[in-house]
C-alpha cells in the first residue's frame, strides 16, 4: 500500500496508543508513536511528521502544552483525540486551531476517515500557502542575508524566546502569514512593538 503520510500518535494510554499505531499503519499511514509529550516534542523535530494526533490529559506535557509547541515552533498541524469534551476543553481546542477533535471512544474504523479527512484539509492549506508565496515572497534561505528591518526583528525573537537563527525566521514568517502581511512589514510592526514596549517600561 502507498504510504498516505507520516503521522506522530501521542497517548499515554499504551493499549489506545498501541491500537492506534496498527490501525493507521495498516491504513497506509508511516506512523512514529510515544506516550509522553516530552518524547513527542523530539520525536516531532527529528522525524518532522505531517500530523500529529494528540491525547490532551497526559503525565507531564499535555496534549495542549505539545500542541503548543507544534504550532509555534514547527509550524506542524495537529488533531486531539480525547475522552473529555467539556466547554473548556473545546474552547481551548479552537483556540490552538486543531485541525480536529476526536472524542473517546472511538473506533479505528473512526479515526481513519478522520485522519484522512484531516491530512486533506492540510493538503489543501499547503497549496493555498503555496500559491501565495508565489504571489507575495520567497521565504530567505538560512544562509543569505536579510534586509536590515528583518535582521533587527529576528534578532530581537532569537534573544527573546531563545530561537537559533531559522527558527525566528520561520516564527516571524508565520506571524505575518497569520496577518496576511509581507515579510518586511511584519518586521516592521514588531520593532514598533519592542520600542513601545521599551518607552512604556521605561527601559
Amino acid at each position: 500500500m502507498a504510504n498516505k503520510g507520516k503521522i506522530l500518535v501521542v497517548d499515554d494510554d499504551r493499549l489506545v496508543l498501541a491500537t492506534l499505531s496498527h490501525g493507521l499503519s495498516q491504513a497506509g499511514y508511516d506512523v512514529i508513536d510515544t506516550d509522553n509529550g516530552d518524547d513527542a516534542i523530539l520525536m516531532a523535530r527529528e522525524h518532522k511528521p505531517d500530523l500529529a494526533l494528540l491525547d490532551i490529559r497526559m503525565e507531564g506535557m499535555s496534549g495542549f502544552d505539545v500542541a503548543n509547541y507544534l504550532r509555534d515552533y514547527c509550524q506542524m498541524p495537529f488533531m486531539f483525540l480525547s475522552a473529555f469534551s467539556d466547554d473548556e476543553t473545546v474552547q481551548h481546542v479552537k483556540e490552538l486551531g486543531a485541525v480536529a477533535y476526536l472524542v473517546k471512544p472511538l473506533d479505528i474504523r473512526q479515526i481513519v476517515p478522520a485522519v484522512e479527512a484531516a491530512f486533506a484539509s492540510i493538503q489543501g492549506r499547503a497549496q493555498q500557502v503555496g500559491a501565495a508565496h508565489r504571489r507575495v515572497e520567497r521565504l530567505p534561505a538560512s544562509n543569505e542575508p536579510l534586509a536590515p528591518t528583518v535582521a533587527m526583528a529576528v534578532g530581537v525573537l532569537m534573544h527573546r524566546h531563545s530561537l537559533s537563527r531559522t527558527a525566528a525566521l520561520a516564527r516571524l514568517n508565520a506571524m505575518a502569514e497569520g496577518e496576511g502581511r509581507a515579510l518586511a512589514d511584519q518586521a516592521e510592526r514588531l520593532l514598533v512593538a519592542v520600542e513601545v514596549f521599551a518607552v512604556s517600561s521605561g527601559g
